[in-house]
């Protein structure tokens, strides 16, 4: 479950670091009763570019983390297997 979340918050970084200007066109939309009247400034697309490059790799260091963690536990299990067949 963590890795699938991990994913879809590095996807939604992708889209926003590709196209931060629909992004900050929807969320202007869905926030605001007059959208039509708010125009943002341009740093606040540099901004949301930044926020969705912060968002991939954050999902990918979880991800890398997930999956390390998951081979360490399968190898600790392992081991401890081989010293009960010993009868240790």
């Amino acid at each position: 479950m963590k890795a699938l979340l991990l994913l879809v918050a590095g996807i939604g970084g992708l889209v926003q670091t590709l196209v931060p200007r629909r992004v900050v066109r929807l969320w202007t939309k869905a926030l605001y009763r007059n959208a039509g009247e708010a125009e943002p400034r341009e740093w606040v697309h540099v901004a949301a570019r930044a926020e969705g490059a912060v968002l991939v790799l954050a999902a990918l260091v979880g991800l890398y983390g997930v999956a390390t963690a998951e081979d360490d536990e399968g190898a600790a299990g392992d081991a401890v297997e081989d010293t009960d067949a010993l009868g240790e």
